[in-house]
């Protein structure tokens, strides 16, 4: 019996992507803002259930293909955004969280520099929301929006995922704005570059920002190049001096 429920069950991928700025014209409620701030794309649902609510972008995982192939390929179906930041996030499987059929989701998170979401679709169906201020979404996907949210803001006290929302190389200013967007709260700029040229997880390029007002600032790369996954996909290695040291 356990089996045959087991069977019925459907499994299906969903993506949340994270962007400092959206692909496509935001919401009109932060159309006015001038804040830089943290976005993610959203899909409208054109059949039931939940129709004409906003959704996670995702879809039905194929026979035969991988979950993080499914990610991608139903990410750049549906927003036409290709992240090199990819890795899974969680599986929601409430036997609930679909008023028709039991339906698993195994959730991936994607972060994008601005360069990555040019390619975004632009159209009335898929539009850029403030994960901080969502309307009510289709399923769960309000409750999986806020678990990676805080994910996101948990892990950069603990790793180098803020990097993938930079070029390879970047000044500290670049960096601290990834955290003060993030954390939705401004850092002292002394204290954090204190903090960060202590911390061992940085090298200086020799190299300076060029065409800015003022002094040109340094730029800096990880001290550790991220690891490759599968398929090239990126990985973000944890801060050097946060690691356990072996027992």
């Amino acid at each position: 019996m356990a089996r045959q429920h087991a069977d019925d069950a459907r499994l299906a991928v969903s993506t949340v992507i994270f962007a400092l700025e959206p692909g496509a014209t935001p919401d009109a409620r932060h159309a006015a803002s001038d804040r830089r701030s943290l976005w993610i794309p959203l899909v409208r649902r054109l059949r039931e259930p939940g129709k004409d609510r906003w959704a996670l972008p995702g879809g039905w995982l194929g026979r035969g293909e991988a979950l993080e192939t499914a990610a991608a390929r139903t990410l750049e179906e549906t927003t036409g955004v290709t992240p090199a930041y990819l890795e899974q996030l969680y599986t929601f499987g409430a036997p609930d969280r679909s008023p028709d059929e039991r339906v698993v989701s195994v959730v991936y998170w994607a972060l994008v520099r601005p360069e990555e979401t040019t390619g975004a679709i632009d159209d009335p169906n898929v539009r850029w929301f403030d994960p901080d201020d969502l309307p009510d979404l289709a399923f769960d996907h309000n409750a999986i929006v806020q678990y990676a949210l805080a994910r996101l803001r948990t892990k950069l006290g603990y790793s180098q995922i803020a990097h993938a929302f930079l070029e390879p190389t970047f000044t500290l200013a670049e960096l601290r704005e990834v955290y003060e967007t993030v954390l939705r709260r401004p850092l002292d700029p002394a204290n954090f570059r204190r903090t960060v040229e202590a911390s061992g997880a940085l090298i200086e390029t020799g190299e300076v920002r060029t065409g800015t007002r003022y002094r040109p600032p340094k730029l800096y790369r990880p001290a550790e190049p991220a690891d490759t996954g599968a398929n090239g996909l990126f990985r973000v290695p944890i801060a050097p001096h946060l690691r356990k040291s072996p027992s």
